[in-house]
């Protein structure tokens, strides 16, 4: 241990991974490995985890020329100099990040701020990278010397195997990441994101902290536990860890009052002190008992995020900007929802249009009951927003993620189209999301046509030509059943239109029926399922509207 001792304060570290004898890792295969790092294995002791450390880091596929400790020794003298390492300055790629000290000593504290620099100089591509100074702090608790610590470094940010995504280092990156991260609270933190959006103005500024949580405001004990298992399986990892953070927050805050007046103040202060309401094993635990879904998927997630954001203008040398806005009160006006409620479904879309403007595209009180007007309005735009107050003042809607010119491919027949980013909500008497849409109940769409025509597997399975060549060239990534676990040829039955009906299939048992002259419509609602209906299994519709989703750009500029 006493190699990897140089810039420890043992007076703040864990005492328990120096009371731990040492033992050797000799395996090599990655399930072994995984379990390993899951179970916390080397974390027990503190010249073990040094050396699986430095192990594995050596064997992340790298550039050609990757910065070594070698270079180090060349460029620290002339790039510190004499200056006093506690007051350098950082580079505007990490400025106002925190810089943890963790449990360094103060020859520690000062080395992570040279080896910021020598980094800096090194990688002059780097234009965004807040969680370097935790990523450094960290590995020199496990390093020789700086230079040693330099080399796993510039090894993490040098990885160029496309397949394994480490750390965040250009603006473009880190803002998808938290737009994904975003997308996953919807989708595994319900109860959460509900808290999060009644006490947030800005809930997107919330989720923009997620990777403070982990490379900043936990401790050392919990940050090494993730990173264990952060080397060996990969980015997929913080995401877990972040989503356990929330949903533990949740749990052990809900129903208390703030503590600040600030939401991300409380999270921060929580993660920060953590260790008086869950373990690192815990923590862990809660992680990897989320059924997340698969790197390849959120990679496809992370890249239309990352197009989305291209469309707006941000490219690889942005510098930190708000890229995130809200529904603006002064241009929005609704004859069925408040700015207040329009906000509220704006946290529940998907990350990469939440960055766009409500466009109203459709109302019956202007355009009339005509639902040819409603495809003539509606047609060109995907996604749209659907929204309908009835007269009994109940007032719900659909997010529908396909274009509604779709419903031509089936020809004549009522053909199902979508994808599995469609949901249906509530917002008055009860404010209520359902999720997972998929038509349950296709004996709705009887309209006069042979029932067969309404879920032939012809119309209710994804075409060939649905599914483009290359992934990133659509903005809906989820365009296979298998995503969703949901039977094939039910798989694309969200939504469904003719010159006769439409019809929008809920989550958890909810379908909603219009019919042709848009004044009525009907809903079912399986009892199997517990929660309330979407509205009255019939209704009169007093509005209806149509929203699209305008692109921002013109408004920064």
């Amino acid at each position: 241990m006493d190699e990897y001792n140089r810039f420890v304060d043992w007076d703040k570290m864990d005492v328990t991974v120096q009371s731990q004898d040492a033992k050797e890792l000799t395996c090599t295969e990655f399930q072994e490995l995984k379990q390993l790092a899951r179970q916390g294995y080397w974390a027990k002791n503190h010249s073990l985890r040094a050396k699986v450390y430095h192990k594995l880091i050596s064997n992340i596929p790298c550039r050609t020329v990757t910065p070594d400790a070698n270079v180090y020794r060349d460029i620290v003298v002339k790039i510190v100099g004499k200056r006093n390492s506690s007051s350098l300055p950082l580079p505007e790629f990490v400025d106002n990040s925190l810089v943890p000290t963790y449990c360094l000593n103060a020859e520690g504290i000062g080395a992570v701020r040279k080896i910021i620099l020598c980094i800096a100089n090194q990688f002059p591509d780097i234009s965004f990278c807040p969680a370097l100074p935790s990523v450094i702090a960290l590995l020199l608790h496990y390093s020789k010397d700086e230079a040693e610590c330099f080399e796993q470094v510039c090894r993490i940010l040098a990885c160029n195997d496309p397949s394994k995504r480490l750390i965040d280092q250009t603006f473009l990156a880190f803002e998808s990441s938290c737009m994904t991260f975003g997308d996953l609270v919807n989708k595994y933190c319900q109860a959460a994101h509900k808290l999060m959006v009644a006490v947030s103005e800005d809930v997107l500024e919330v989720y923009s902290d997620w990777q403070r949580w982990l490379f900043g405001e936990l401790p050392m004990v919990y940050i090494a536990r993730v990173f264990d298992v952060f080397l060996v399986e990969g980015y997929k990892v913080l995401y877990r860890v972040a989503l356990a953070l929330l949903k533990f927050f949740h749990k052990v805050r809900a129903g208390q009052p703030m503590e600040s007046d600030s939401i991300q103040q409380d999270i921060r202060a929580f993660v920060r002190d953590i260790a008086k309401s869950v373990s690192p094993e815990r923590l862990l635990e809660k992680a990897f008992a989320i059924r997340l879904f698969s790197r390849k998927e959120i990679q496809l997630l992370q890249m239309a995020n990352e197009k989305a954001l291209q469309q707006k203008g941000i490219t690889v040398k942005q510098k930190r900007q708000n890229v995130h806005l809200a529904v603006h009160a002064e241009n929005f006006k609704s004859e069925i929802v408040s700015v207040k409620e329009m906000r509220d479904i704006w946290s529940w879309i998907p990350e990469r249009f939440a960055l766009c403007q409500p466009l109203l595209l459709f109302t019956t009180l202007e355009h009339g009951c005509s639902l040819s007007r409603f495809y003539s309005h509606s047609e060109g735009h995907e996604p749209t927003l659907l929204l309908i107050k009835t007269t009994a003042k109940e007032v719900c809607g659909a997010y529908l993620s396909t274009d509604w010119s779709e419903r031509r491919r089936g020809g004549n027949k009522l053909s199902f189209f979508g994808t599995g980013e469609c949901f249906v909500f509530r917002l008055q008497p009860e404010v209520e999301r359902y999720e997972w849409v998929i038509i349950k109940h296709p004996e709705l769409a009887t309209t006069g046509s042979e029932p067969e025509n309404h879920a032939s597997p012809a119309s209710s399975t994804l075409s060939s030509g649905s599914v483009p060549s290359d992934p990133s060239d659509r903005l809906s990534p989820f365009l296979s059943a298998r995503h969703f676990n949901l039977p094939s040829k039910t798989a694309s039955m969200f939504m469904a239109g003719s010159s006769e009906c439409i019809i929008i299939g809920g989550g958890d048992g909810q379908a909603l029926y219009l019919d042709a002259d848009l004044n009525h419509g009907r809903t079912s609602h399986c009892n199997t399922f517990n929660n309330q209906p979407l509205c009255s299994e019939s209704f009169q519709i007093s509005v209806l509207e149509v929203w699209g989703f305008r692109d921002t750009m013109n408004d920064l500029m």
